[in-house]
């Protein structure tokens, strides 16, 4: 998922957040504890630990959308919190009566059209509406190394979190069966986690992160804790 900051809409593209505080604004009394609640969104978070990864596409897959994955390369993460769920259409509601952001009105018959109750994930939200939310959370949208590190859950090689295939007892995507009875969007938490215990890195929705996109950058990354391009390309 290399989403970049358009900021156009897409009507799947929702989001999570992840921050590098451990203390000041969770609920765990430990600094560094496996999940945590965020007190400001009350979300729950799950730590991602200090490691290593080959981020991007092992597996050559053929579609040419893929090509802009290459090369394969190691990247070194500190560690870091991150949303377990994504952020839910109620979080998202309580985010704009606190906080008064202009959210356009008539985006929310659409959300419903997709996510019909709090417990779906946001979706009609452009890369700025996310981070606003991050913002006002007291945390930032994830990079993309963050996000593809925290996505495989520990696996390495593998086509998805789950291993090398997927079903509709797996993830919420095209058609239905299996686990998988939503035409649109599931709530948030329907299927098994990851194991970094997060929900729905597969499927349900596109994740917006905080890079710009920048088809070349993979050849120039930095090894450790990578930020994104400074422009988009």
């Amino acid at each position: 998922y290399r989403i970049g900051k358009e900021s156009y809409r897409f009507n799947n593209s929702g989001f999570r957040c992840v921050s590098d505080d451990k203390s000041t604004n969770s609920t765990s009394e430990s600094s560094l504890a496996s999940m945590i609640v965020w007190q400001k969104d009350e979300s729950q978070m799950a730590l991602i630990p200090t490691g290593e990864f080959e981020m991007g596409d092992t597996m050559n897959e053929v579609e040419d959308w893929m090509l802009s994955s290459r090369p394969v390369h190691k990247v070194e993460l500190s560690n870091f919190y991150i949303d377990v769920n994504e952020v839910t259409v109620g979080q998202f509601k309580k985010f704009v009566q606190i906080s008064g952001y202009n959210y356009p009105g008539q985006l929310w018959n659409m959300v419903a059209e997709y996510s019909p109750n709090d417990n779906y994930p946001m979706v009609y939200v452009s890369w700025n509406d996310a981070a606003a939310y991050a913002t006002w959370a007291g945390k930032r949208l994830p990079t993309e190394a963050e996000w593809e590190y925290a996505a495989r859950g520990g696996l390495s090689g593998k086509r998805f979190p789950q291993g090398n295939n997927i079903t509709h007892d797996d993830a919420n995507y095209s058609g239905t069966g299996g686990i998988d009875g939503w035409d649109k969007c599931a709530p948030v938490g329907s299927f098994p986690a990851n194991g970094y215990g997060l929900y729905d890195v597969s499927g349900n929705v596109f994740e917006w992160c905080s890079d710009w996109y920048d088809k070349n950058y993979y050849s120039i990354s930095p090894t450790r804790n990578p930020w994104g391009p400074t422009t988009a390309n």
